[in-house]
């Protein structure tokens, strides 16, 4: 079952505000060779609404992971990883902090509010590159990712 998630399509929703962040992530995933269709959300209300499906995104497509920065405009990333794991419908969608603080109080915060996992974002093209390798070889090789609800 593991194996056939890397033959089918990969619906990654990347909550991001920066354009740069925005055109690396997109570059390294593309780089990576990960068959998938990254979806954007520049501010945590979009986020939601995408999630929930609601006006523009009335048929956005259940995303397989989740890239969640923390410092978002409109609702930060912990508003919106406190949302998605206390929403029973969207808790089981693996969020991946992706961000650069790599403070001890943010790490902290995000796993209290049930974060799957949390990446510092590097500099530099080659190892943001090397990061996005990372987790396509943990969340689309090795982990069994939950089925849509």
């Amino acid at each position: 079952m593991v194996t056939k998630r890397l033959h089918k399509l990969i619906e990654i929703l990347l909550v991001e505000d920066s354009p740069a962040d925005i055109l690396i992530t997109r570059e390294a995933f593309e780089e990576a060779k990960l068959l998938n269709s990254i979806h954007v959300a520049e501010d945590g209300v979009q986020a939601m609404e995408f999630l929930r499906r609601q006006g523009r995104y009335a048929s956005a497509p259940r995303p397989d992971l989740i890239l969640l920065d923390l410092n978002l405009p409109r609702k930060n990333g912990r508003e919106v990883l406190a949302e998605i794991k206390n929403d029973p419908d969207l808790k089981a969608i693996p969020v991946i902090i992706l961000t650069t603080s790599g403070a001890d109080e943010d790490i902290l915060k995000a796993y209290d509010l049930h974060a799957n996992c949390y990446v510092v974002k590097p500099v530099g093209f080659e190892s943001f590159l090397k990061a996005v390798q990372s987790i396509r070889n943990f969340w689309f090789s090795v982990v069994a990712l939950p089925p849509e609800n």
